[in-house]
């Protein structure tokens, strides 16, 4: 049977409420630092107070623990006390970029509602093999780095066909245009968004430039149910769950869906701009080659 978790739980004591509770279930650490998607070492530093949790490793051995609803609330509640902290994308490409992506295909996999607001670039659970390739050709490092970092995403995207679970994405017209790989690829990624929106679990909004801007389309921003907000800014991820936090961010989601199209007005707004890179493309292949001259 599981043991009380204290009140007041904070700081390293967050990591001594996790073994306590790992030791009254019985479970072995390397089983629960498995299930956890993270290696032993790691849970030990943890659960010995040398190397503070992030919020995303309390929900993970938290889930990996399989304790009572109203135990977790408690102690996910104790780590919200300390929720916010950046981490720099330098840590995450010393780490392995595709390493990551793990950690966050955990938190998706005990996800049912993903909110994505993206102004910069095509939401990564709905990237093609070629877009992620060609964003993340300069952050991976190695060749190596690269395609590790491509499967890992690819993987990620598999969540979608899970029919239990619910999407709304929301991006910025500059988005569908800004040309991140060429023109024939931007076609075909504009193909495959039209194609996952009408997945009866996809909602995807665009926000056409005409718009009068309900908000500042600043930072990227994807929302895990009511409990978890993952900014991106250019040096680091920011991750809260503290609730104000996490209201801020589903007002702003909320005002930027209430302008957005969706439905058929939106795939027909996001064809036509596939249909100019399409020309593009046909105009550059009917050009002659004048290298020679």
């Amino acid at each position: 049977m599981v043991g009380p978790v204290r009140d007041g739980v904070s700081g390293p004591g967050i990591g001594k409420a996790l073994r306590e509770l790992r030791e009254a279930g019985g479970k072995q650490a390397k089983v629960v630092a498995r299930g956890a998607a993270m290696s032993p070492s790691k849970l030990s530093k943890i659960e010995n107070g040398v190397l503070a949790p992030s919020v995303i490793d309390v929900e993970r051995v938290l889930a990996a623990l399989d304790v009572p609803d109203d135990v977790k609330a408690r102690l996910s509640e104790a780590a919200r006390r300390v929720a916010t902290e950046a981490t720099a994308w330098r840590i995450y490409r010393r780490t392995g970029l595709h390493k990551h992506q793990e950690d966050i295909r955990a938190i998706e996999a005990q996800t049912t509602l993903h909110r994505t607001f993206q102004p910069s670039c095509i939401p990564g659970l709905l990237q093609t093999p070629e877009y992620v390739r060609r964003l993340r050709q300069r952050s991976a490092g190695t060749d190596e780095g690269l395609e590790k970092m491509v499967g890992a995403r690819l993987r990620r995207q598999e969540i979608l066909f899970d029919r239990e679970r619910s999407f709304r994405f929301l991006v910025t017209e500059s988005v569908l245009r800004w040309q991140m790989v060429p023109v024939g690829m931007m076609a075909a990624q504009l193909d495959k968004l039209i194609s996952v929106s009408r997945m009866p679990n996809v909602h995807l909004g665009v926000i056409p430039l005409g718009t009068e801007m309900p908000d500042l389309p600043t930072s990227s921003f994807v929302m895990f149910d009511a409990r978890l907000v993952i900014v991106e800014i250019p040096h680091a991820e920011i991750t809260t769950s503290e609730l104000r936090d996490v209201e801020v961010y589903a007002a702003k989601f909320t005002r930027f869906e209430q302008v957005a199209l969706s439905g058929e007005a939106m795939r027909g707004f996001v064809a036509r701009i596939r249909d100019d890179f399409l020309r593009e493309q046909e105009i550059g292949a009917s050009r002659p080659d004048l290298g020679g001259r």
